[in-house]
């Protein structure tokens, strides 16, 4: 089943959603071991490569709200107390927002360097912010705060499907609890 339905997620929105999730959580490590680095030639195209899966992600976000707007996912199971569920709700509302805000930030303050964003040896991002060394500055800073935050909420969001014991893990990895 493509769809999600009242009760299932469908194989679209989990789909996407594991492999967010292994993307992201690449990201993550990757990001701490990189920016750990002296920028030099022998390792720019290491920067490239985490600005090309940072648009992967970026992208994917952006697909999954669309598709949420085309195939509305399953409710909360019915199971908790009530601050659990406003809970989850408000750490799904942030998990989005930080998977938008990170790469873009992220995308922000590279276009601040000067140095064109080049995705997979490929191609040209546009350059979406004026060359500024405190635009650099302030947006990479940005972008490493909203990462560890980002951290953070993805620990809270495992900790939390871990919890429940309602089915809501079994539902995203089979569609149904």
């Amino acid at each position: 089943m493509m769809r999600n339905t009242e009760a299932r997620f469908g194989i679209v929105t989990r789909s996407i959603h594991w492999i967010s999730a292994v993307l992201v959580i690449g990201m993550l490590g990757f990001g701490t071991y990189i920016a750990r680095m002296e920028v030099d030639m022998s390792n720019f195209h290491l920067f490239g490569w985490h600005k090309s899966f940072g648009l992967v992600a970026l992208t994917l976000v952006i697909l999954r709200v669309l598709w949420h707007r085309l195939s509305p996912p399953p409710g909360p199971m019915p199971s908790g107390p009530a601050w659990q569920d406003r809970l989850a709700k408000g750490t799904h509302l942030a998990l989005y927002l930080l998977l938008l805000a990170v790469p873009l930030t992220g995308w922000i303050a590279s276009a601040a360097t000067g140095i064109d964003v080049v995705v997979f040896e490929s191609w040209t991002l546009p350059r979406i912010a004026p060359v500024s060394e405190g635009w650099e500055t302030a947006f990479f800073a940005a972008h490493g705060v909203l990462t560890k935050l980002l951290a953070a909420l993805i620990l809270l969001h495992v900790a939390g499907a871990f919890h429940r014991r309602d089915g809501t893990l079994r539902r995203m990895l089979r569609g149904r609890a």
